[in-house]
């Protein structure tokens, strides 16, 4: 009996509680048909609160079906990263259990099972898979992207396929590794960017498979912001920093393989690059967004993998018109073998990510505003952060704000959330400047990072809480790190009670530096 059916048919395969996995990184390659006909079905029923699923995807996914969902009350846990408005509310108001892991991490993971250890199989339930093409022997071409697709196939018990008809073949763009269980895991060997080590097909077990449907839906593309004058200025003091680079010998010419983050900064800084003086750049990345294109297109990019090509929907169009030109020059890799620590370090990847905030002394917060708001997860920049040759993280110097005219300051003296430590980062920059911090003690990251990336409105604050912390814990001997902890917050604290970060006084009557 043909396992082809129509969308609506596979409906009736999903019960409450299950636990879902989805193909996808970012809106490419995720599934459509499926997760919306599902959604039609709640809603048609009124059915909300009643099909609660654990959702289990590569990254975020599709932001539209995803807020539906929230919306629809059809997601109980969330891993390990997401975007929308309305999956975020149902996460910070507690409705939705969501963790967030290093990308890589997670995707390894899953693939050894820590994330169905408690279901009733000790496998997913159901996954759902999105694919160009099926091969004669059962292997899955995927689309746009390629996520955790090989660690889902290990650990579910169900497949369903949505084939594609709306995206043309991707066949020939992937690289797949499937990874085995330590201590049986090989090495991965890959020595450049564009090094091809596995198959263009993830294998799929033919009897996992209970139903293929047909999928008409493209890709939403990924809206990104124009470049502000504050993300210029920091590609600009970005391509500065490397040409210095060059010239002492510390990079060859062609730099070392770039990896950006997600966001309209990072795409500005691609952006840059395209009319540097650098040229056979390579890119190995988790995703590839418009300016990755626009490198190819200036004769700069010779080759890029990532996981996922995260365009816009013109950049898609602009993918799809030139694909032939770009189908040699790009690699769609698993995410455990993209954002791989192994190969970022052999690589010596230049990694570039944002930050919510970072302080003074170098650590940085990628996840929580407040301290306690989530607003997507950590994403994969703690992949690179951690393995890369070059750690960079860039970040406006100010954000926006109602309260306060020059907006609020994203350098404080203690970050109210760490996911990345001083330990690991190199290099911080803002549109104020480029902070270098690499061979530096605490105490002189401090004083550079306050003189090279704080904004002129909040450099006084700043320098006096450190003026003052440095004073007082070194008269006591414990002045490694100067923090006065009843004040290290005070800025985020004045922010809520005030609305503005601009402390106007640090004293208080009890110092508790120890």
């Amino acid at each position: 009996m043909s396992k082809v059916v129509p969308v609506d048919g596979v409906i009736p395969m999903f019960k409450d509680g299950m636990h879902v996995g989805f193909s996808g990184f970012t809106p490419a390659g995720c599934p459509k048909a499926v997760p919306t006909a599902l959604v039609d079905y709640v809603e048609k029923n009124n059915l909300q609160g009643k099909l609660r699923f654990s959702l289990f995807v590569g990254a975020s996914s599709t932001a539209s079906i995803e807020n539906r969902w929230a919306q629809n009350d059809m997601i109980d846990r969330r891993w390990p990263y997401q975007t929308g408005k309305d999956i975020a509310k149902g996460i910070n108001t507690g409705h939705i259990r969501m963790g967030d892991k290093h990308l890589s991490l997670f995707a390894q993971d899953m693939g050894y099972g820590f994330y169905t250890k408690d279901t009733p199989s000790g496998k997913l339930d159901i996954a759902v898979i999105e694919v160009s093409a099926i091969t004669e022997n059962c292997g899955l071409v995927l689309t746009a992207s390629c996520g955790i697709v090989p660690e889902i196939l290990k650990v579910c018990d169900k497949i369903i396929l949505e084939v594609n008809t709306a995206m043309p073949s991707f066949e020939g763009m992937h690289d797949v590794i499937v990874q085995k269980a330590p201590p049986h895991r090989e090495i991965i060997g890959i020595t450049a960017a564009d090094t091809r080590v596995g198959t263009t097909y993830v294998p799929c077990d033919p009897n996992k498979i209970v139903a293929i449907v047909e999928s008409e839906l493209p890709d939403q593309g990924r809206a990104l912001a124009d470049a502000e004058d504050s993300s210029v200025a920091i590609a600009n003091h970005l391509l500065e920093f490397f040409g210095a680079e060059v010239k002492a010998g510390r990079l060859p010419k062609n730099l070392l393989p770039l990896q950006s983050g997600v966001g309209s900064i990072a795409n500005a800084v691609v952006g840059g690059l395209a009319t540097g003086p650098f040229y056979n750049l390579s890119v190995y990345t988790e995703v590839l967004q418009d300016g990755m294109l626009d490198l190819f297109d200036a004769g700069r990019l010779d080759s890029a993998s990532a996981c996922s090509l995260s365009l816009s929907e013109t950049g898609f169009a602009h993918f799809l018109e030139k694909r032939d030109f770009y189908q040699s020059k790009i690699v769609l890799r698993p995410l455990a073998i993209s954002n791989n620590p192994e190969v970022s370090r052999r690589l010596g990847v230049i990694a570039m990510n944002t930050p919510v905030e970072f302080d003074i002394y170098g650590h940085a917060n990628s996840t929580l505003i407040n301290g306690t708001r989530m607003v997507n997860g950590i994403g994969g920049s703690g992949d690179f952060l951690r393995s890369g040759f070059l750690k960079i993280m860039h970040s406006p110097s100010v954000r926006p704000s109602k309260t306060d005219p020059h907006g609020i300051s994203c350098i404080v003296p203690h970050a109210q959330h760490i996911d990345h430590t001083e330990h690991d980062l190199d290099v911080l920059v803002t549109e104020q400047g480029l902070a270098d911090l690499r061979g530096l003690a605490p105490r002189e990251r401090a004083q550079c990072i306050i003189d090279k990336c704080v904004h002129p409105e909040y450099k006084p604050i700043l320098q006096e809480y450190y003026d003052m912390a440095k004073k007082e814990c070194l008269a006591k001997g414990v002045g490694h790190e100067p923090q006065l902890w009843d004040r290290a917050l005070k800025m985020q604290l004045n922010l809520a009670q005030n609305g503005t970060m601009k402390v106007k006084n640090w004293d208080i009557k009890v110092d508790l530096c120890e």
